[in-house]
């Protein structure tokens, strides 16, 4: 990997918290965002020289990965843009780290469930400002889901790019 690679794969990790906190703030999460993520694969795979055939395995996995996402989206389990924001994450990596990927994303998103389930009668308007930011995860709103698909996400995405640039200075 390059240094370019890791500088685009740091941006995406950004947009992804980013996507994090609006997540949290709004239960939504703005497909352009998700799109310019996608994007960013694409001239990514270009400078990392990634092979026409490496480029449509990924393709076809966030095709497979948003099937199942639209049939969870369908049943009301799982929202359309966490459904998007899954097809770009996988989009990201491949088949190789889709395991990882998947097992750290569910573990961070239980986490995430029990905070929200926690916090669900929790009020608000607090005037304890750490107290209001955790009322923000209220499942009374919804699961706040891209929290766990941006950080696992983001963490697959971006450490093996710097672990390989670390262990070739």
């Amino acid at each position: 990997m390059t240094v370019p690679s890791l500088v685009i794969r740091l941006v995406v990790l950004g947009a992804l918290l980013w996507l994090a906190v609006i997540d949290v703030r709004t239960r939504r999460l703005p497909t352009s965002i998700v799109l310019s993520i996608g994007a960013l694969f694409f001239v990514d795979a270009l400078i990392a020289g990634m092979s026409l055939d490496d480029v449509i395995s990924h393709l076809l996995l966030a095709v497979v990965v948003f099937l199942a996402c639209a049939v969870l989206f369908v049943a009301r389990m799982l929202g359309g843009g966490d459904a998007k924001l899954a097809s770009v994450i996988f989009l990201w990596v491949g088949f190789g780290l889709s395991l990882a990927t998947l097992t750290l994303i569910s573990v961070i998103g239980t986490v995430v469930s029990l905070v929200s389930l926690a916090t669900r009668n929790m009020n608000p308007s607090q005037r304890f400002v750490p107290l209001r930011a955790l009322a923000m995860f209220s499942a009374a709103r919804g699961v706040p889901y891209g929290v766990a698909l941006a950080f696992g996400g983001g963490l697959v995405i971006v450490l093996p790019a710097l672990l390989h640039l670390i262990s070739t200075r």
